[in-house]
């Protein structure tokens, strides 16, 4: 019996022992040498969930843990409000040597990782990161395994903070796992990943492409609906180049900004599937002028989608990030049917307006396939997690934007076409309405003729009724000064013609609305016109005045003749044209005149007109004006005036050059040469001056 006691008490003695050296049930206790198969952490941790997001470190450290198995999940979940919690692990090493393990609990937003000191027992900060906090490129990814060391024989306390405050929380699952186990889980989850990467680099590729299409079909055709389909495109793009964001192990852009992707979440499918898609819609169609009521509603319901986005902007700079996914389920489900009325009622009109059919096709592809996609995520995260992943680029969402996209851009080719077609007819009768304009111009042309013939007649009959009443002994005096007189008033002259087709030109500018010619044209007109006045004050003005003075009235000339001509100035190397001196706009009715014919020979589709300016000898100019008109002797033939008629500019610089022959012994000398006489194959003129040096 004695035996049988000390037998009993033997065995007490020996289980409280035992109980004292056995580690507490919330402890993992492994060898660290062999550690088994990445090891579920779930039954081992310790949880506290601060609600009120107040508890310090220490605070954190002296307070009470206890299991909570819902706190985990494998797939991303709806949280509301956010979670903030923090994990408390037990580890004990029987192994017997220094060994490292990675615990990852999961990419959330802010983590830290901390060490309870086993002397005083406050909590030391090991490692900080999370996907609103570490700002690196891809190495960021690199930064969700925490360290676990623990001598052999040891046992250490750690202690893991989670704060996520998006209303979706990726997957918490806490795993412990050795050198190779973690390497093996992270090359798992970089081929997992790569996978929705490529579909969203496909898919930013074809999206770039019709983002480039619209923008240089609006550069040609400043169109409102090509800017919205761009404004369109350009948010989808951003969006999805944000959705690599949240791709672990793949490198993405908007990196350095992580509030960017909460920012352009579900006010982007508010600002790209009904914003820019209402307004697309209205001016694509031309609701305003076809369908009145339709486009009252689009505006209207544009409006409030642009107010909800900027509520949203509002409740997510207030970190309530729950409250923008409730709007946009609402909005969600209750566009469903009204939208299905509208798609209704384009179809009935399609008949009508061919534009009707790319919209429509285009929507109902984007519509089913969102639609679908709602209904494939519903059973597995259920209906408010569903409505945050819709536009998750999953095969169906990514078949859809792209068949949107290309229906719209087909609709808008095929209104670029219709829009070129009323251009071309308007065109018809702009030139209609020119040729009119050309005959009504010939006739004043004539006019114009008559009076500067009239006015001529006058002011030699003039002339000659003064130098009847001049004495002898004068004569030689007030024959210089009635010279002088004379020169002045021919070079005030301009020719009326070139006036009139000069107004002509730019009204004609105008009515074609190109107001950058127009105003070029005027621009370049005044600066003529103000040159000639300055110029009929002088009798001589330098080489290179003049040469100025041409450039200007041969491109006007250009202009009116819409580039269907060409003209070359050359001055010889050895003339210093700023030295030299011409008499003044003695060379512009022989250009002109040149220009009048050289240009209406139809053998040759494009005037040529060369200038050239040469020292014939040290102190004799030549000039040459040659074109490749129908000649002096041709035009001759072909003109209907009397065959003593000559061109009354060319008529008043040679009686000028006779006077300054007279005035200064200048012997100006001036030949005209059809270039026919000399070879039958070759047509136009060449105008031969020679010009003294004084």
């Amino acid at each position: 019996m004695i035996r049988i006691y000390l037998l009993f008490l033997l065995f007490f003695c020996c289980s409280i022992a035992a109980r004292a050296d056995a580690p507490a049930n919330d402890t993992l206790v492994t060898d660290f040498d062999h550690l088994p198969t990445a090891v579920d952490l779930r039954t081992y941790l310790l949880t506290l969930v601060d609600k009120e997001a107040s508890l310090t470190p220490q605070q954190a450290a002296s307070a009470s843990f206890n299991h909570n198995y819902s706190l985990f999940h494998v797939e991303k979940k709806h949280i509301g409000k956010g979670n903030n919690c923090w994990l408390k692990l037990h580890v004990r090493n029987t192994g017997s040597q220094d060994s490292t393990l990675t615990l990852f609990a999961g990419w959330h937003d802010y983590m830290s990782w901390y060490i309870q000191d086993s002397g005083n027992h406050h909590l030391r900060a090991i490692m900080h990161t999370g996907l609103m906090r570490d700002k690196s490129d891809v190495r960021r990814w690199e930064h969700y395994g925490f360290r676990v060391t623990v001598p052999p024989g040891h046992t250490h306390t750690y202690f893991l903070h989670i704060n996520n405050k998006y209303y979706n929380e990726n997957g918490l699952m806490p795993v412990l796992y050795n050198a190779l186990q973690y390497g093996q889980f992270r090359n798992a989850q970089f081929e997992y990943y790569r996978k929705e990467t490529i579909l969203i680099h496909v898919l930013l590729g074809m999206l770039l492409v019709c983002l480039a299409i619209a923008v240089i079909n609006y550069i040609q055709l400043p169109d409102k609906s090509y800017m919205y389909f761009a404004a369109y495109m350009l948010g989808l793009i951003l969006f999805f180049t944000l959705r690599l964001e949240s791709q672990p192990y793949q490198l993405s852009v908007f990196y350095r900004w992580p509030m960017l992707k909460y920012y352009w979440d579900i006010p982007a499918l508010l600002f790209c599937f009904y914003l820019m898609y209402l307004a697309f819609g209205n001016t694509f169609l031309n609701l305003q002028e076809r369908y009145p009521f339709m486009e009252k509603l689009f505006t209207s319901v544009a409006a409030v989608i642009g107010g909800i986005i900027i509520i949203c902007f509002y409740c997510i700079a207030l970190e309530q990030y729950q409250v923008p996914v409730m709007i946009y389920s609402y909005v969600y489900i209750s566009t469903l049917l009204p939208f299905l009325v509208v798609f209704v009622a384009l179809a009935r009109r399609s008949r009508h307006h061919p534009l009707v059919r790319f919209f429509l096709f285009g929507s109902l592809c984007f519509y089913m396939a969102s639609f679908g996609s709602f209904l494939m995520l519903i059973r597995p995260l259920g209906l408010i997690n569903a409505l945050g992943e819709i536009s998750a680029p999953s095969l169906l969402i990514v078949a859809g934007v792209l068949l949107q996209s290309m229906f719209f851009l087909a609709g808008l080719s095929y209104r670029n076409k219709l829009v070129h077609h009323e251009r071309t007819r308007t065109q018809e009768l702009l030139i209609k309405q020119l040729n009119k304009n050309k005959e009504l111009q010939r006739k004043l042309n004539e006019q114009l003729e008559e009076l500067v013939k009239e006015q001529t007649t006058e002011i030699l009959r003039k002339k000659q009724e003064l130098e009847e009443q001049r004495k002898a002994h004068l004569e030689t005096e007030y024959d210089k000064k009635l010279t002088e007189i004379e020169l002045k008033a021919i070079r005030a002259q301009i020719n009326p013609h070139f006036i009139f087709n000069c107004l002509n030109s730019i009204q004609l500018f105008v009515m074609q609305r190109d107001f950058e010619y127009a105003q070029k044209y005027l621009s370049d007109f005044s600066y003529l016109i103000r040159k000639t006045l300055d110029f009929s004050r002088r009798n001589f003005i330098s080489l290179s005045d003049e040469i100025a003075y041409l450039n200007t009235y041969l491109g006007l000339e250009k202009m009116r003749f819409e580039n269907k001509m060409e003209y070359e100035i050359y001055v010889d190397p050895d003339i210093t044209a700023s030295e030299l001196e011409v008499p003044a706009m003695l060379l512009q009715p022989y250009v002109e005149n040149a220009v009048k014919y050289g240009m209406t020979n139809s053998s040759y589709p494009i005037g040529k007109l060369l200038i050239k300016f040469n020292q014939a000898a040290p102190d004799m100019l030549e000039c040459l004006i040659e074109d490749n008109g129908i000649g002096i002797i041709r035009s001759k033939t072909l003109r209907t005036l009397p065959k003593h008629h000559q061109s009354s500019g060319m008529e008043i610089s040679f009686n000028r050059a006779e006077l300054l022959n007279k005035m200064y012994n200048t012997g100006i000398h001036i030949d005209i040469i059809d270039k026919s006489e000399n070879n039958n194959t070759e047509s136009g003129t060449i105008v031969r001056i020679l010009i003294p040096q004084l």
